[in-house]
């Protein structure tokens, strides 16, 4: 990186911004000409179960924002010695689907509902029915319709229905629009012409219609844009949201939100056909890009699309790294009772090297990993859950191995839908987010558990921030007709596939035992949710 002319860049106003909405950290990266990494922002956030419903406040969201945003400046003036003015384009992101209405006076009315919640069970059936596409609890047309079955007074008065990152991109651009790969999260999306399904939404109108709404579906959803497209600009009370210090000019182009899917397909390279990347977080998902149609809908997998379009099949669980997470603070609570100081990254390197001198099939230890509920297995809530019986080989590389393990269990069950029964095949599948921080234990992890190579870059830890902003920077400098993936393979990834890990068979097999016993072991888990 030549720091003379970042500097000239950042001056110019030529550096390209990227903000996402993470379950547990916004994050920011400011990218320079060559798509690189050159400063970035950050603040971490969670979210509250408030009467039963996952969901953050305004305050949570606006607070959190400047809090990220101000964290970026200040990283900008440590680097470089500069102030952000301008910028050459901004784009947002956020945790897919979720749940927020408006009336017309802009007015929210009601809490934010996030893609956590599996409190739609009635209205994703019936609209799965309906439509004969699988419509999963999380999307925002199933919290619309499960509203309206409650008997909910505030829908009559919605007028716009969006996402987070819709919500951030109209306030501050004023615009109510959305990209399509984050759209396909809401409503079902037609493929052949780039925009909501006109079929299913004249068939939610038909069954809403006794309600005598005075709205139309289509005309309280965002317009959907593609990868490239205008999505308007920064307005000068946008401006004054993001950066309240005033330093910030109004008129920056902005490219479409997106969804965190989305991000993640264009930080990973995988948005070509038969391409894949498994996202691992807080909540973990796979998406594959379809070279045709699947034989029928699933329960466990979403049809959604990239952020150019292009059919994609989606598995997403809700449950991925929280319970690990919380295993690894009670390891370092632990350490800190003795006087040990230890650093986070140390710790975490530490305990996932340690799983790799586990068994392959974890020791007959059991895990479940369900902060919330998890639609692929069958629950509405979640309670984590560490079992053994008296001749488990109980030690600490199982203990790490049955976590990690149990981490991907949700998302095993879905991609052995895609690759068993629906013969999907993938050229590469690429790993990125927090379970792969630590080279080369999530990835011979995820090899095993779904028996395909995995790929992860250097970049993987950047995520979905630096997707958007590679988004951003599609829409401002492309070529006449240059397609999303040409534009990532000539000025983003140049050929650069990451460093590739081929499944062990024994990690398969072990795997493969650990799954039937995850499997057989569901009844335990059902039981600690109704007991509690």
């Amino acid at each position: 990186m030549d720091k003379e002319k970042t500097i000239t860049a950042i001056k110019n106003g030529q550096c390209i911004l990227g903000i996402e909405f993470g379950s547990t950290r916004i994050k920011a990266v400011l990218i320079g000409e060559e798509n690189v990494p050159v400063a970035s922002g950050s603040h971490d956030w969670e979210n509250r179960l408030v009467n039963q419903i996952w969901t953050y406040t305004m305050e949570d969201i606006w607070s959190g924002l400047q809090a990220c945003y101000a964290d970026l400046k200040q990283n900008v003036r440590e680097l470089y010695g500069e102030t952000l003015t301008t910028l050459g384009a901004i784009g947002f992101s956020g945790m897919m689907h979720g749940y927020l209405p408006f009336d017309g006076e802009g007015r929210q009315l009601a809490e934010f509902r996030t893609w956590r919640n599996t409190i739609t069970g009635p209205a994703s059936e019936k609209l799965s029915e309906l439509f004969r596409f699988n419509i999963p609890q999380r999307w925002s047309v199933a919290h619309l319709y499960q509203a309206i079955l409650n008997g909910e007074e505030h829908v009559g008065e919605i007028r716009f229905l969006t996402t987070l990152a819709g919500y951030i991109h109209w306030k501050m651009t004023g615009k109510k629009v959305m990209g399509i790969g984050e759209a396909a999260g809401m409503f079902p999306i037609d493929s052949s012409v780039h925009t909501w399904d006109a079929r299913m939404l004249e068939q939610f109108d038909a069954l809403t219609a006794e309600k005598g709404f005075s709205w139309k579906l289509k005309e309280i959803l965002p317009e959907v844009l593609v990868a490239g497209e205008d999505a308007g600009a920064l307005t000068e009370e946008g401006a004054a949201l993001l950066d309240p210090d005033g330093d910030l000019c109004a008129g920056i182009p902005m490219c479409p939100p997106e969804g965190d899917a989305g991000t993640g397909m264009a930080a990973t390279n995988s948005v070509a056909v038969r391409t894949g990347n498994v996202s691992a977080g807080t909540s973990v998902f796979a998406m594959a890009v379809l070279e045709q149609p699947l034989s029928k809908p699933y329960a466990q997998i979403d049809m959604v699309t990239t952020p150019a379009g292009d059919p994609v099949a989606m598995v997403h669980c809700n449950n991925c790294t929280s319970d690990l997470n919380a295993w690894v603070g009670l390891f370092k609570e632990c350490l800190e009772a003795f006087g040990a100081k230890v650093d986070m990254d140390t710790l975490y390197g530490t305990l996932y090297n340690k799983a790799l001198e586990g068994d392959k099939d974890c020791g007959g230890l059991l895990a479940y990993n369900y902060f919330s509920g998890e639609h692929i297995t069958g629950f509405e809530e979640g309670r984590p859950l560490f079992v053994r019986t008296p001749d488990s080989k109980f030690d600490l590389a199982n203990f790490m191995r049955v976590h990690l393990s149990t981490s991907l269990g949700a998302l095993k069950t879905g991609m052995d839908i895609l690759t068993k029964q629906e013969h999907v095949e993938l050229d590469k599948m690429l790993g990125h987010g927090g379970l792969f921080k630590t080279k080369g234990v999530g990835q011979k992890i995820l090899a095993g558990a779904i028996d395909t190579p995995v790929y992860v870059m250097e970049t993987a830890g950047e995520g979905g921030a630096w997707g958007i902003a590679l988004l951003a920077s599609y829409m401002k400098n492309k070529k006449a007709e240059e397609s999303l993936t040409d534009y990532l393979a000539a000025h983003v990834f140049g050929g650069e596939e990451g460093e590739r890990m081929e499944p062990d068979p024994a990690d398969a097999a072990g795997f493969e035992k650990f799954m039937q016993l995850y499997k057989a072991g569901l009844a335990i888990e059902r039981a600690a949710v109704d007991m509690m």
